[in-house]
């Protein structure tokens, strides 16, 4: 909300905090101390509050600070008749340090501000490498999550993206190898290659193909990427290509999650060259009601206290419901408290949600295993 013309009110940034604030009451403290016993016992701490003032304020306020306590020092000298050479050298060294430590607050907002502009490059690199994902493509209801690891540049080694391209509706979710701002040129190469892939090749095992020979001639030996490539042509029928990486989590209508494993399963993408071995295509029934969760492993293998694994399947079956950025919300808040606020690794959620028609009947059905599923 934009601020009315000739308000008087302070910007957020601009009003005074507590943080801001407790070098005065330190100055304070140390003056009421030495207010109560005379001579020179607490005069030296007042230096105590420049000090602190350098990790809190900007440099106008160290200085203010300082000034502060050279004036109480100095009534606080004169009125316990301190000796004049020893009331100079604590005033000197008052000085001193109020000087030091207005250059290291002028330091401190130096690096915020670079830092700031950091993180609004990354966060528009972000915006064109990972770009929003709609709430609603084609016949589906989606949602996403993503956390970086490096967590002051907000971007990582985790991708997906989803389109509605001349063949249906199409997404990928991967894992470059390794995390934070290496991987994302690799990340920003399987994103570019997959968009142009996805509108022109009417097979999903050849956008596949397309990638893996992107990546063949871009790569090191030693990198791959882990990925699932979905397509929706219609009628009820996803198809999926597994390279590598982990199983997707179908929750039907009733209910059950079970985790989609790979019919046929390939290398990740990079590595074809060393096996030999090609991806197949498994095709899934995807009905009215059916939700189907991507993610990558940040999540699966994010670990408590005491090393235990994220479980994700379980938290997927309490907190699936009808609405997929509910459903996000309560896993992405519940796998943050596993591990204790901040993740180690790069992670991302992708919920897929086909809505049931309104018939005015609950849906029901036998889930069959996922071995099955073909």
């Amino acid at each position: 909300m934009t601020q009315a013309r000739g308000s008087t009110r302070r910007p957020a940034a601009a009003r005074p905090t507590a943080k801001a604030v407790l070098p005065v009451l330190l100055v304070a403290v140390v003056v009421f101390a030495e207010l109560i016993e005379d001579g020179m016992i607490w005069l030296p701490l007042l230096v105590a509050g420049p000090a602190l003032a350098a990790t809190t304020n900007r440099p106008r306020g160290v200085l203010l600070v300082g000034f502060l306590a050279l004036v109480f020092g100095s009534i606080l000298g004169a009125r316990a008749d301190v000796p004049d050479g020893e009331l100079a050298a604590v005033l000197a060294g008052l000085l001193a340090v109020t000087l030091a430590s207005d250059l290291a607050s002028a330091l401190r907002a130096r690096r915020e501000r670079v830092l700031a502009a950091v993180r609004s490059v990354a966060e528009a690199a972000q915006h064109a490498l990972l770009r929003p994902v709609p709430e609603t493509v084609g016949p589906f209801r989606v949602a996403v999550r993503y956390s970086a690891a490096a967590a002051e540049a907000r971007i990582g080694g985790d991708l997906y993206a989803l389109i509605s391209t001349p063949y249906g509706i199409r997404m990928i979710v991967g894992d470059v190898r390794g995390k934070g701002l290496p991987a994302v040129g690799t990340a920003a190469l399987v994103l570019g290659v997959f968009r142009e892939a996805a509108h022109d090749e009417p097979d999903l095992v050849a956008v596949v193909d397309r990638i893996e020979r992107s990546l063949e001639r871009n790569l090191d030996c030693d990198d791959f990427v882990t990925a699932v490539v979905a397509g929706y042509p219609g009628a009820g029928r996803l198809e999926l290509v597994n390279c590598g990486h982990a199983p997707p989590l179908l929750v039907r209508a009733a209910g059950d999650v079970v985790p989609v494993e790979p019919a046929d399963p390939a290398p990740p993408l990079g590595l074809r060259a060393l096996s030999g071995q090609t991806p197949g295509l498994q095709a899934l029934t995807f009905a009215d009601g059916d939700q189907l969760l991507f993610y990558t492993d940040g999540v699966t293998e994010a670990r408590d206290r005491d090393r235990a694994f994220y479980p994700l399947a379980e938290g997927l079956a309490r907190h699936a419901s009808d609405e997929p950025d509910r459903t996000l919300t309560a896993l992405h808040t519940e796998l943050l408290a596993h591990v204790g606020g901040r993740l180690d690794d790069d992670a991302a959620l992708l919920l897929l949600h086909k809505p049931a028609h309104d018939t005015g009947l609950p849906l029901r059905g036998r889930v069959r295993p996922a071995k099955d599923r073909v």
